[in-house]
Formats: structure tokens, sequence, C-alpha cells
């Protein structure tokens, strides 16, 4: 039986999800991305980001426990992507920390945002991920139900390497 439980995300909570979000770059993008820029996405960095994104719900952000300990988050709003219309949402950040992969933590995480998404008025919902990142591809579109958008490939520079990311995409029903 699961203790995991989703809450959103309060102040006290920002270097708990900077730790989880540099691990999960490391443990996610070691094969993808040159150690030099992964090692340049620092817990500091990453605490300061996430407490003004706190601060000023910008993105929403929910938080899923194991009792009291931080194990993965979720931040969403509406898309930031030009031309989009308003009643479409947007998965801005989703991380589990790897010792909890594939525990259905990611579903409880999606489940949560999906809601707050509804609760916005939104319809649609999207995210990018990298196309190397087949952990993330296989979650998002065999667990979430999400669909790739063939069009919305994008080149993405991350230091001395270029990746590409696609846009996926499915209701919030």
């Amino acid at each position: 039986m699961s203790s995991y439980f989703v809450r959103p995300a309060t102040a006290r909570d920002a270097k708990a999800i900077a730790e989880i979000h540099v691990a999960t770059w490391h443990a996610a993008y070691k094969d993808l991305m040159p150690a030099d820029h992964l090692n340049k996405m620092t817990v500091e960095k990453r605490q300061a980001y996430w407490r003004e994104a706190i601060e000023y719900s910008e993105p929403q952000l929910l938080v899923a426990t194991d009792g009291e300990e931080i194990v993965g988050f979720v931040g969403y709003d509406r898309s930031r992507d030009p031309k989009t219309r308003s009643t479409v949402g947007e998965i801005w950040a989703m991380y589990v920390a790897p010792a909890h992969w594939g525990k259905g933590v990611g579903l409880l995480l999606w489940d949560g945002a999906r809601d707050g998404l509804k609760d916005e008025g939104c319809t649609q919902v999207t995210l990018w991920v990298l196309l190397g990142n087949e952990r993330a591809l296989r979650f998002y579109e065999q667990a979430a139900g999400f669909k790739r958008e063939m069009p919305s490939l994008k080149t993405v520079d991350f230091g001395s390497v270029k990746l590409e990311e696609i846009r996926l995409k499915r209701s919030v029903d």
C-alpha cells in the first residue's frame, strides 16, 4: 500500500524540490547532456527559482511526500507556448526522486496537476520532453495518455550539445 500523498508546495519545500530537481537531472540526463552543463545546475540556483515560483504561484506547484519526505514535484500552469489558447495548460516540470521511480509517484503528481488545470478551466494540456529521455516519454505516453505532436520538434541548446524536444498533448479529462 502506498504511503504517498500529494499537497501544494510551501516555501519551506523549496530546498527539497531543488535537491530532487538537480538529482533527477543528473540521473535522467547523464547520457544526454555534457557533464559541464549538468554541473552548472546547482541546488542553490534551483532553490532560489523554486522559492520564487512558490511565492508567486508561477507555476503552481504540488509535491509528493512519503511520510515527511518530499519525493517528487510537479509545476503546472497555462501554456507558455506562443499563440496558445487560454484553455491550454502545460506541465512546466515534473520530477520524481530516482529512488522512487516506477512506484506510482508520477501518476499521483499528474492526477494532482490535472485536477488543478481543470479547476483553472483548461481543456488541453501540453508538455515538452527531450527525445532521448525514453523513461519520461514512456511514462507520459503509456501511463499518462499523452500523444506526440509530430510537427512540434524544436532544438534546444545545452552548452556544447543541441538536443531535440517534442511537445506532447492530451485532453485534461
